[in-house]
């Protein structure tokens, strides 16, 4: 058989040139990593870590309300969905971005520490820290305020059709996604023993597997209360005197007078210019700023140059994510308690100078913290967006999974425990106080380019959260990436670090890349001296919505690791 040199020449120019881009990546279009395309709408979009949720948002916001209408709908329907990361026993973080006021605004939602419980009775009960679990580290749970000053402000429907879809679910049932039900599992050895829980999540003896039916009457009873009767039946009603009696007959102080005068308080966002775009983070007592710090020290840095795969850029980066957690440690606290250098810490020359102190061949195995200007005074993440501009980014959690376990009985949640992340040690920004804010790990996040909003996002996951705020911006901005891509490429994560609790950072702490990251990459960073690690935590649960500023379209992504879903309509 004779093969023309014709023939010959089409094969290794287009059949081999096929293998080789087949070889190069999966995909038509996009980074080979990439789990999917960006999702695109004009007339709303919703981006949850849980489908149900997201569907019902988008429900919401088809009968008329608005973003945050359907912030609110999908957080209730995550506490019911998702109980191991979100809840009413929790705390809330939100910024908004008010198409009308073309203007962020800032609400948080976290709880306060029980004012009969002080330092003193800690130390009596030979604590040196307060422990995860159990009546002491249960703060005032802030997410239901947050919910009503929200609304109050911004809503448009009322509140019983907002919470109606979960209210529904809960009586009815819905199966449980994969991931839900393997944490669902996990709680029990840690929460199992507490009074309340099994009655309320394990009524047939065990934790229902994946796409078995789980219902929640009694949470569904709570939410019709909440729906009917507003704040108050949650904080000065029934509700507040079972949580109250509960805590008391498990020895522990939060009382019902600290459930009547809570509130949440609108603050104004911060923000730092990185390469053109203004990021926007919440103050202290969150830790929202340490992802500007990271950012600002890095600025200096031709990151794109360096290349995202490079022993280079890992070491940039966690060089600096150990500076800015360093300040982190000593300085972020509930700025009603201590005076946080807001401004200092997060202002360029500041960081410029930090960015100095990177040696570009050696991790560093300790740090101290700065000096600014001090006279400058387990999570769910969601973000919605409607057909008028209006943009919510929202954070919401109980701590720790599911919480400390307390779950008063007949309301179908269970407590955070947010104030294990005191300090016990006197005279330092986070140290335990009564009526005080903890240190808090979640963030939301709000980009915005030429005063117009480009990016609502948020990465759950505790001391994860500025890290991976940070490189889900360098990815979009340095690495030239989409939505998806920068939620899907591999995460960089560096533990150990100096802790707001007290704990300080050992040996420089350690890194752990996910697959993606090259063995000649690895190899280089053991020659500058980091230690790498096997994952063991969480790389974080990401959820973005962008922005065209021209033309209206919303553009969504979710975290491929988590079960959620971004859709619009």
């Amino acid at each position: 058989m004779i093969i023309s040199k014709r023939r010959i020449l089409f094969g290794i120019v287009f059949g081999f040139g096929m293998i080789s881009a087949a070889q190069a990546m999966d995909r038509i279009t996009g980074q080979g990593f990439a789990s999917r395309s960006e999702v695109y709408a004009v007339n709303g979009m919703a981006a949850t870590s849980q489908p149900l949720a997201t569907q019902v948002a988008l429900d919401v916001l088809k009968q008329g309300g608005n973003a945050v209408d359907a912030a609110i709908a999908a957080n209730a329907m995550l506490g019911l969905v998702e109980p191991t990361g979100s809840g009413i026993g929790g705390d809330l973080f939100a910024i908004v971005w008010s198409a009308k006021d073309k203007k962020l605004y800032g609400l948080n939602g976290s709880g306060r520490s029980p004012k009969s419980l002080t330092l003193q009775i800690l130390k009596d009960k030979g604590l040196d820290y307060l422990p995860p679990y159990g009546p002491l580290p249960v703060s005032v749970p802030g997410a239901v305020d947050g919910w009503f000053e929200l609304h109050d402000k911004f809503g448009k429907l009322p509140m019983q059709a907002i919470l109606a879809p979960a209210i529904s679910y809960g009586r009815e049932g819905f199966p449980v996604s994969e991931l839900i039900a393997y944490y669902l599992k996990g709680s029990v050895s840690r929460l199992g023993q507490f009074p309340g829980f099994r009655e309320t999540y394990m009524p047939n003896g065990r934790m229902p597997g994946v796409g078995e039916i789980m219902r929640n009457p009694a949470l569904s009873d709570t939410y019709d209360k909440i729906a009917k009767g507003g704040r108050d039946a949650f904080y000065k009603g029934d509700i507040a005197r079972t949580i109250a009696a509960y805590i008391k007959e498990q020895g522990g102080y939060l009382s019902y007078e600290d459930l009547a005068e809570h509130h949440s308080e609108w603050v104004e966002p911060v923000s730092a210019n990185y390469r053109g775009y203004d990021v926007w983070e919440l103050p202290p007592n969150g830790q929202g700023i340490a992802a500007l710090q990271i950012l600002k020290t890095l600025e200096p840095f031709d990151l794109k140059a360096m290349g995202r795969d490079s022993a280079e850029f890992v070491h940039h980066f966690v060089e600096a994510k150990k500076l800015a957690f360093a300040d982190r440690a000593k300085f972020y606290a509930d700025m009603a308690f201590a005076k946080v250098p807001v401004d200092g810490l997060i202002s360029a020359d500041y960081n410029r100078q930090r960015a100095g102190l990177i040696d570009p061949q050696r991790a560093a195995k300790s740090v101290e913290p700065g000096n600014p200007n001090l006279q400058h005074g387990d999570t769910v993440y969601l973000t919605t967006a409607d057909g008028e501009g209006n943009m919510v980014s929202l954070i919401q959690s109980n701590y720790r999974g599911m919480g400390s376990g307390m779950t008063p009985p007949g309301l179908g949640f269970v407590l955070q425990d947010r104030g294990q992340l005191f300090d016990l040690t006197p005279g330092r920004a986070n140290s335990y106080a009564p009526g005080k804010r903890p240190f808090h790990t979640i963030i939301p996040a709000f980009v915005t380019k030429d005063g117009k909003p480009w990016l609502s996002f948020g990465v759950m996951g505790g001391a994860t959260q500025p890290q991976m705020h940070a490189q889900i911006l360098i990815n979009l901005i340095d690495f030239g990436m989409n939505l998806q891509e920068a939620g899907d490429a591999p995460r960089i994560l560096h533990s150990g670090s100096s802790e707001p609790t007290g704990e300080q950072m050992q040996d420089g702490g350690f890194i752990s890349l996910e697959s993606g990251f090259s063995m000649e990459t690895r190899r280089e960073l053991l020659k500058k001296g980091h230690v790498l690690r096997d994952a063991l935590g969480d790389f974080g649960g990401y959820q973005a919505i962008g922005r065209d500023p021209q033309t209206g379209v919303y553009r969504g992504a979710s975290e491929s690791r988590k079960d959620g879903q971004a859709a619009g309509y």
